[in-house]
């Protein structure tokens, strides 16, 4: 199995067991008699990690190489989902969620950096959509995993399951990671370079405010949409839905991204996904009917589909020769810490002023994305030998 190949079936299994960790462990709090504020404390695990560990791994694996680092994540996983299995308590809850939090951010780091490292630049943009395809479909195996699993055994035994997928992919790297990239040579004196130099360079950093944004205007989506959907009122299933067409846009456009680029161009690209996203968020509100708003949230999958994998490729080929590790850790703290920040923002805005304004906000947040890479559109654009 090639390094680009075994990547992408670890990267499959990982992502299945973090989203069936998340899924089972909140309905396991519920069984347990968990209070909202409760969930809501248990989901901030998950993301503990993330945010204080993404760049000191890019840093370690621009180093060292990314073998030892993902087995550390996926004993960490393991350990973490046996502890529900083993304490059926609430406290062991919050353990197992910080735990395959940090198995994500070992995995989503350095399987991201991986692909770079191991594609030819001009095979870059079909192999991270294809990456980013592995991480669609863990949003489908990972919910029926953790389903089914607690449907015929229970909420322990389904923890058990999640355990033996990490357990999985820890055997897989440990069996086959030597064909994986490593760290060290001229690699190991680049990344001893400052994190000051790294966020002075303007390109890394344009990426990288590029992807947080996309980044908000996806979980702003996620989280308002079906708060919308139960005040219009649609039932359970008709908001998960117009969820879903959201999820199938994300995959069928990553199948035809690279035919995309090829035709239309990274940076026109990028300015419709922002534009896609404005136009979702300005019609959203203004529909209860449910064709409508699944048609609304297939544009708005169809453009942040191809946002991700476009900032991905950006930010590695911007990223300093050695460094790309520390490029994508630096993202993904960046992000983690967005995602701490924009939900009890939007949510005081929501209180104060309603959902509405939350979608104008975020349209417009959208169309100055829009207008940003439109801007560096023109700038990018040479002249013409009659400009001048």
């Amino acid at each position: 199995m090639s390094p680009l190949y075994l990547t992408f079936a670890f990267s499959l299994i990982t992502y299945s067991a973090v989203t069936a960790a998340r899924v089972l462990l909140s309905l396991y709090a519920l069984e347990l008699g968990a209070q909202p504020a409760e969930i809501g404390l248990l989901a901030a695990t998950f993301f503990a990690f993330p945010l204080v560990l993404s760049w000191p791994i890019g840093v370690w694996a621009d180093r060292t190489g990314p073998r030892k680092l993902l087995l550390y994540g996926m004993f960490a996983g393991s350990v973490g989902m046996l502890v529900p299995w083993l304490f059926p308590k609430l406290p062991a809850l919050y353990v197992g969620g910080a735990l395959s939090g940090m198995a994500f951010v070992f995995c989503n780091v350095l399987v991201q950096n991986i692909v770079g490292l191991v594609s030819k630049p001009e095979e870059r943009a079909r192999n991270f959509s294809n990456a980013s395809l592995m991480g669609s479909g863990s949003n489908i195996l990972g919910p029926l995993i953790a389903g089914f699993a607690i449907d015929h055994a229970g909420h322990a035994i389904a923890s058990l399951c999640a355990a033996g997928l990490f357990f999985m992919a820890f055997t897989m790297v440990a069996l086959r990671g030597q064909q994986l990239p490593g760290g060290g040579g001229k690699h190991a004196i680049a990344a001893q370079n400052s994190l000051k130099e790294l966020i002075s360079d303007k390109a890394v950093m344009a990426a990288i405010l590029t992807t947080t944004l996309i980044q908000i205007g996806q979980d702003l989506y996620m989280f308002y949409m079906p708060i919308y959907g139960h005040s219009i009122p649609l039932s359970a299933s008709a908001i998960g839905t117009v969820l879903a067409s959201f999820a199938t846009a994300s995959c069928v456009v990553r199948l035809v991204l690279p035919w995309l680029l090829a035709r239309i161009g990274q940076e026109r690209l990028l300015g419709g996904t922002f534009l896609a996203a404005a136009v979702a968020f300005l019609l959203l509100p203004l529909s209860g009917n449910i064709l409508i708003l699944c048609a609304i949230s297939f544009c708005f999958g169809f453009g942040m589909g191809c946002g991700m994998p476009i900032t991905m490729m950006m930010l590695f080929n911007s990223a300093p020769e050695g460094r790309s590790g520390q490029a994508i850790g630096l993202r993904q703290t960046v992000n983690n810490l967005a995602r701490v920040i924009s939900p009890p923002v939007f949510g005081a805005i929501a209180s104060a002023a309603g959902l509405f304004t939350v979608f104008m906000i975020s349209a417009v947040l959208m169309g100055g994305g829009a207008l940003a890479t439109r801007k560096r559109t023109a700038e990018a654009t040479p002249d013409q030998p009659g400009d001048k």
